[in-house]
């Protein structure tokens, strides 16, 4: 008995239930069902997800929240189709959200996704590829899809005859080949038929993504030449020409842009009268946004030479002209960009002059748009650019004073094209003055500080036009534009340092500048250039020449030598031989250190009196003293500096830095210089000059020294008293009344320098230094002609007058021994 009823409750047990409706109005519980066995459930909860996830985004994150993402990401798979089919409208729904987005991307489902589009369901295909869609938008995921190799079924997708799929799909596509890697991709799996046929979808937004995903292809050339054989570009100007498709007017311009931008297609297109229509199309008062990307097609073309002289000959200047008139910014934008590049054909820059362009875009310089204003500096830079004519257009238009005030706006690429142009336009003398007259100096000053590379190119081009002035030097020194043009030495870039250079060697064309820049460290800078292998160039070089010319006192400590053509004048100072790598400082700056132990440095300073801003050194005429009677002052202890301040307004406060700066007068040396005028000028032969000259020097220098008693001599005693005496390390030449070598052979530089003869001043070790002169020997030949000349060492020291003949014995014991 026990036994029967054991076995009919065993047998009741594996009898299964009935069908139970399931109910679950908490999300909680349908999330917890997606764990269920059974295939019918699971159906109903993820239909219950979907449903639940399409009302909105606190729902999406609420299921989030709840884990039903893991569960759907595995029921994608399973084996049951309509369990596949419901999960994936759900995941698809909520992989709308961005917070699902961001924790799908950390499992790894797209492989499942993309294995599902090869089911034949358009169902599963509408989920996926929604799902595919959302996802693409990161970097990540979109390597994901490509190496599941996701992108030929997506392609094949495109020809679904669901225009959802078909949307999702390329929208993905789209997301894709923002990448170069996918864009070529597109071209090679034959998407590009398949991306022109959705042109003609009955859906504005599948045609919208079709036209962007074209644009973002047809940058690649291989993909232009296919969809140039599969006449996509009449199909464009089909939808150009369809006003009904306005809409999509403006991407199609930007495709059209891209096919027309090599030269073989451009060719072609327009043999088939396609730029005739694009011309029309331009002209034909429109929408502004649609016109505007209109002419951005015409300067995408116009990047070609070859493509210019086609437009050229479409006449497409007056159009700009007329385009640049109009009251739309951004379409005068883009007539100012196309301007720009048609100007690099010679005859449409007098094209434009002879229709009005320049005064047009001048009027443009004053807009409020910064990008307007931008591409108006930009057109008129490219229309100036080696045309004088164009240049002095923008002169009458007064363009060259709202130029001038460009230079201190905060755009970048505005500041730069104004510099270029006024460098264009300052060829020019007229011109150049007027540009000068409006400041300009004082604003480069700004943009030489720039940290942008074609700011500083522009600027520093512009500034060694302008700066051949004389005047215009001055007032980039008193507006403080000196310290940073130097600094620009320190570029490694190498046109900003071709061009520093270049303004450098402009600006030493006179002494006080090339002093200032030396102050600032230039021949320092131009050393370590020259010394480069890398840097250094012809035009380094040449500025290093052309400062060191203009300030011979670091030339001569530098280099040592003095060539007959370097002619002394006030304010010059010998500090001895430089020491390298180190800055040789001013002659005031000299004169401020503690009195010291080293050898004095040597001034000359032939003016009764000059003043000069700090630092530079005086560079005043020589003024002759008639006081015959002030011989005996070549001993006085007149000071040596001596500190005056400006004259200045009662209103403003004294400052420090507006104190000048004097030179000691030094009588002895402006007596010397008479006499040498009065009694050497005179004198007939050149020989007996300079015989009577180093007499003359000889005397005042302490008279001749026998050589075997130049030990004897006390010039260093005396030059030490001298600069107690003057409580300075500063000496003027004229008070040292016991010098050798170095002082006699400085001072004999000066005195001929100042009577229009000529001689070299070379340093030599040991306190040596000489003069060599040029003197024509014997008589002049039969025939007429002059011998050639010898070159003398004058001998200042032993036997005063003596011109030894150069690589003598004599001579060369003078000079070393």
């Amino acid at each position: 008995m026990g036994k029967k009823v054991r076995k009919e409750s065993e047998t009741s047990c594996k009898e299964t239930f009935e069908p139970l409706p399931v109910e679950g109005k908490n999300p909680a519980t349908v999330v917890l069902l997606l764990s269920s066995p059974e295939e019918d459930i699971l159906v109903k909860a993820c239909e219950a997800i979907h449903t639940f996830a399409e009302k909105g985004d606190e729902n999406k994150v609420s299921l989030l929240g709840l884990g039903a993402l893991e569960p759907l990401c595995q029921l994608i798979s399973h084996s049951n189709k309509l369990v596949r089919r419901t999960a994936l409208m759900a995941l698809g729904i909520m992989a709308t959200n961005s917070d699902v987005k961001s924790a799908l991307k950390k499992i790894d489902v797209i492989p499942s996704i993309i294995d599902k589009l090869s089911l034949e369901d358009v169902v599963v295909h509408e989920y996926a590829t929604l799902c595919l869609a959302s996802l693409s938008v990161d970097f990540v995921c979109k390597v994901q899809i490509f190496d599941s190799k996701g992108l030929p079924t997506l392609i094949q997708l495109l020809s679904s005859p669901d225009p959802d799929v078909k949307k999702n799909s390329l929208e993905t596509i789209f997301n894709m080949v923002q990448d170069f890697q996918s864009r070529q991709a597109v071209h090679e799996l034959g998407g590009i038929p398949q991306l022109l046929e959705l042109l003609k979808s009955d859906f504005p937004v599948i045609q919208h993504l079709a036209l962007k995903t074209l644009q973002n292809v047809t940058t690649d050339k291989d993909t232009r030449n296919t969809f140039r054989e599969e006449q996509g570009f009449e199909r464009l100007m089909d939808i150009l020409s369809n006003t009904d498709f306005s809409d999509l007017h403006i991407e199609a311009l930007q495709v059209v842009a891209n096919c027309l931008n090599d030269s073989e297609s451009f060719q072609l297109i327009h043999q088939d009268g396609g730029l005739t229509r694009l011309m029309e199309f331009i002209i034909t008062p429109d929408i502004t946004e649609i016109q505007s990307c209109a002419v951005k097609c015409i300067a995408r073309v116009a990047q070609s030479a070859e493509n210019r002289k086609l437009l050229h000959k479409q006449n497409v200047e007056k159009v700009l002209v007329e385009l640049l008139s109009v009251s739309d910014v951004s379409v005068k934008t883009a007539s100012c960009q196309a301007v720009s590049k048609m100007s690099f054909h010679l005859a449409c820059k007098d094209r434009f002059r002879d229709l009005g362009g320049i005064p047009a875009v001048v009027q443009l310089l004053n807009n409020e748009s910064l990008v307007l204003r931008e591409a108006a500096t930009h057109a008129l830079s490219n229309l100036t650019h080696g045309n004088k004519l164009n240049a002095f257009a923008v002169y009458e238009a007064g363009g060259h004073e709202i130029l001038v005030q460009q230079l201190c706006g905060n755009c970048a690429g505005t500041v730069a094209n104004s510099a270029a142009t006024l460098g264009n336009m300052a060829g020019q003398g007229v011109i150049r003055c007027s540009i000068l007259s409006h400041g300009a100096m004082q604003a480069l000053v700004e943009p030489l500080k720039s940290t942008n590379v074609q700011v500083l190119i522009n600027t520093t081009q512009c500034l060694a036009m302008l700066a051949c002035d004389t005047e215009a030097r001055a007032e980039l020194q008193t507006a403080g534009g000196l310290q940073p043009l130097v600094n620009l030495l320190r570029s490694y870039h190498k046109e900003v340092l071709h061009n520093a250079c270049l303004a450098i060697n402009v600006c030493a064309s006179d002494g006080p500048t090339a002093v200032e820049m030396c102050k600032f460290g230039a021949v320092e800078l131009l050393q370590e250039i020259n010394q480069s292998v890398k840097r250094r160039s012809s035009v380094s070089k040449l500025a290093m020449t052309s400062l060191l010319n203009s300030n011979l006192s670091v030339k001569y400590s530098l280099t040592g030598h003095l060539s007959s053509t370097d002619i002394i004048s006030d304010g010059f100072y010998d500090a001895g031989k430089a020491c390298g790598g180190q800055r040789i400082l001013s002659l005031e700056e000299l004169s401020e250190q503690p009195v010291n132990q080293q050898r004095p440095i040597i001034f000359v300073n032939t003016a009764a009196e000059e003043i000069v801003d700090a630092p530079d050194e005086s560079q005043s005429n020589e003024l002759e003293t008639d006081t015959s009677s002030k011989r005996d002052r070549r001993t006085s202890r007149t000071p040596l500096l001596d500190r005056k301040k400006k004259q200045k307004d009662e209103t403003q406060p004294e400052s420090p830095t507006e104190k000048l700066w004097k030179m000691m007068d030094d009588v002895s040396l402006q007596l010397l210089v008479k006499e040498v005028k009065e009694s050497i000028l005179p004198l007939s032969e050149e020989r007996e000059q300079y015989a009577a000259l180093a007499r003359l020097v000889n005397e005042a220098m302490g008279g001749a020294v026998e050589m075997e008693k130049l030990h004897e001599f006390p010039w260093m005693l005396h030059l030490s008293e001298l600069k107690f005496q003057l409580q300075s390390n500063v000496v003027p030449i004229g008070l040292i009344r016991r010098g050798i070598y170095r002082h006699r052979a400085l001072l004999f530089k000066c005195l001929v320098d100042h009577i229009g003869l000529s001689c070299t001043l070379v340093r030599g070790e040991y306190n040596r230094a000489w003069n060599e002169v040029l003197l024509f020997t014997g008589n002049p030949s039969s025939n007429g002609s002059s011998s050639l000349p010898c070159r003398y060492i004058v001998d200042l020291m032993h036997q005063p007058g003596s011109l030894l003949k150069a690589n003598t014995p004599a001579a060369v014991q003078y000079q070393i021994i």
